[in-house]
């Protein structure tokens, strides 16, 4: 391809990727502090690459999110979501409503529930072995992609087993994979800032080895736009790219920007705690990661519940090749003060996908493609919590054929 006119820096960088060298982690905090014109040389460059390796397809899967939880000690700077026992709306599901809840996502078309919570102090560690064979009994056949290495560190220490052995134990009663949630940022300095109790980098990295090596495959974040730069991100993605090298585990890549607005570390310190990363960053984060990761992690995703589904689409132009989940609920990020729904339903994403002139697809949790899209859409399902009156596919607007507008 020809790279559009930038500065030599960013041109020498992507000659010599081009010519087969990979992206050092000095190189990628060039890419990653990127302004004007190299910006756009950049995306276009991940862009091509999307291309060379996911064609024009664009993949999303049916799931639902269950937050069993809420109750955790922690003490996460930067989260909204976490409750003391005593406060009003602290809950822990039982094992008989969490298969409920995964039931009534079964029978709206899901294949995966994706389960996480709080650190609760007075849960047992064999709780999450319970979640998962309470599941599986009632429904065999669904996906359970569940428990961050925050969780997995947790029931191993009350377990007193190993990170392995407590892995193992849970694949063996049916967990399918794991959501590779709580890195934020790989830096002791930075994390110290985020969280005074929560995992360290080193422990996240252990635990995400021992999954792969244990045959369990995981996702991979980055939670960026805070007390964060650069520099971080770039040494970051090198991590993950260490650790795909050698275990070939990771899934694909899901960044997921800072939401600020009910986040106790901007409300203590707005200051110094930025709300939020900048459209330039959020393009660069998906496109200098999609360079970076290329032919390891060749899966890039786009968080809509972070960033709204307009700005998700926009992002199938910077590299990205995954829209995510429908979700059904969603808790995390409306606690921390997002505002864009709790749910796009299948149909809604393959029309969402479609308007960016790319091929719906939906895809098992694993990337096997279940239906190609080409020219029908999914059944047309009410969401399963009721909104406010606006649907995602209110940013299409004019591009929305009459009689979708209508039925959204």
């Amino acid at each position: 391809m020809s790279i559009p006119p930038c500065s030599t820096p960013v041109t020498r960088i992507l000659d010599r990727f081009t010519a087969g060298q990979e992206v050092s982690q000095q190189d990628g905090e060039v890419l990653f502090g990127a302004q004007g014109a190299d910006i756009a040389a950049i995306t276009a460059m991940a862009d091509h690459l999307r291309h060379q390796v996911n064609g024009e397809q664009v993949g999303f899967v049916v799931n639902r999110n269950i937050n069993f939880t809420n109750i955790c000690y922690m003490g996460c700077r930067f989260c909204g979501f976490a409750k003391r026992r005593e406060d009003a709306g602290a809950e822990w599901l039982s094992l008989e409503t969490i298969v409920t809840r995964a039931q009534q996502a079964q029978a709206r078309g899901a294949t995966e529930v994706c389960i996480q919570g709080g650190i609760h102090p007075k849960m047992p560690g064999t709780y999450y072995r319970d979640i998962v064979l309470a599941i599986k009994a009632a429904l065999p056949d669904l996906h359970i992609h569940a428990f961050s290495p925050f969780e997995i560190w947790y029931g191993a220490a009350k377990t007193k087993m190993s990170y392995v052995d407590f892995i193992t134990d849970l694949k063996e009663c049916g967990l399918g994979s794991i959501p590779g949630t709580a890195a934020e940022i790989l830096d002791t300095e930075v994390r110290k800032q985020l969280t005074k109790d929560k995992l360290s980098a080193d422990k996240w990295v252990e635990i995400i080895r021992a999954a792969h090596h244990a045959g369990v495959r995981t996702t991979a974040t980055i939670m960026y736009g805070h007390i964060d730069g650069p520099k971080h991100w770039s040494a970051h993605i090198a991590i993950l790219r260490e650790i795909q090298r050698e275990t070939g585990g990771f899934t694909e890549l899901v960044p997921l920007s800072f939401v600020h607005y009910d986040s106790p570390l901007y409300l203590a310190d707005p200051t110094h705690v930025r709300p939020g990363p900048t459209t330039a960053e959020v393009n660069l984060m998906h496109a200098v990661s999609r360079i970076m990761l290329h032919g390891f992690i060749d899966n890039i995703q786009t968080s809509w519940t972070k960033l709204g589904p307009e700005r998700a689409q926009e992002l199938l132009r910077s590299g990205v090749n995954d829209f995510g989940g429908t979700l059904m609920n969603e808790s995390i990020s409306r606690a921390a003060g997002a505002g864009f729904g709790q749910e796009v339903t299948a149909f809604e994403m393959v029309q969402i996908i479609r308007a960016a002139g790319r091929i719906p697809v939906q895809r098992t949790t694993t990337y096997d493609v279940l239906e190609v899209f080409n020219s029908h859409d999914p059944a047309r399902q009410a969401p399963l919590v009721e909104r406010d009156g606006h649907t995602p596919l209110d940013f299409l607007g004019a591009d929305l054929p009459g009689f979708l507008k209508e039925d959204a």
